[in-house]
């Protein structure tokens, strides 16, 4: 596939899940909601003020943030327009919710203390571009903070990327485009000028990673 064919499946796939994407029925976006308290942990261990969530979905991980801390500046981002309606139905103050893509994200440069993508990263087509785009829209010294699904054995990931997605694609129209091993995101990092801080595979095959601009 294209990477427009990629980017449309996703969307359309999020289209159709943004009414429903905040019930509590067993589904894949309701397990993925366990990811939020980690990340939260992460952005808190140092001060910032302006936070960006790329690929926020309906806002429920930035609700959190929210709640917790509430004298914060919070963006919220994501390809599905129908995603960004549900959100601005919740009328959250504090939060501005932006349909756009993260490939190219319509923002100022150095304009966030923390980046955050929760899930999200599997759906894009050019991660060169959203880490060159990271790069541009962090403030010196800024972090991105990354969960996204992994295993940590090499063979599974080989399974996942050569095997598994091209079948879910095709039979559930869905844009999952790659899953990213360590050496992936290290090469990313360092095509954009960022370091990499911190690299995990946590329980549940989540892949917890902090990556840093320079200052």
């Amino acid at each position: 596939m294209t990477n427009e064919e990629y980017k449309k499946l996703s969307q359309k796939e999020f289209d159709r899940a943004a009414a429903k994407f905040d019930d509590n029925d067993p589904s894949i976006y309701n397990v993925c909601r366990k990811d939020y308290p980690d990340i939260l942990a992460e952005a808190v261990k140092e001060p910032f003020y302006d936070l960006l969530d790329a690929g926020c979905g309906t806002g429920a991980m930035l609700a959190m943030f929210k709640r917790d801390y509430p004298d914060r500046n919070y963006i919220g981002l994501d390809l599905s327009e129908k995603m960004i309606e549900t959100a601005n139905k919740k009328h959250i103050d504090g939060i501005r919710f932006v349909a756009g893509d993260c490939e190219n994200l319509p923002f100022e440069d150095n304009s966030f203390d923390v980046v955050t993508c929760s899930l999200s990263f599997h759906h894009y087509p050019n991660p060169e571009r959203f880490f060159m785009s990271l790069h541009r829209v962090l403030r010196p010294g800024g972090r991105f903070i990354l969960r996204e699904m992994a295993p940590s054995n090499e063979v599974l990931l080989w399974l996942m990327n050569h095997i598994q997605l091209p079948i879910v694609n095709k039979i559930l129209h869905k844009g999952d485009v790659h899953v990213y091993s360590r050496a992936d995101i290290q090469r990313l990092c360092d095509a954009s000028g960022m370091k990499l801080e911190l690299f995990e595979i946590r329980k549940g095959l989540r892949q917890h990673c902090v990556v840093r601009k320079p200052d």
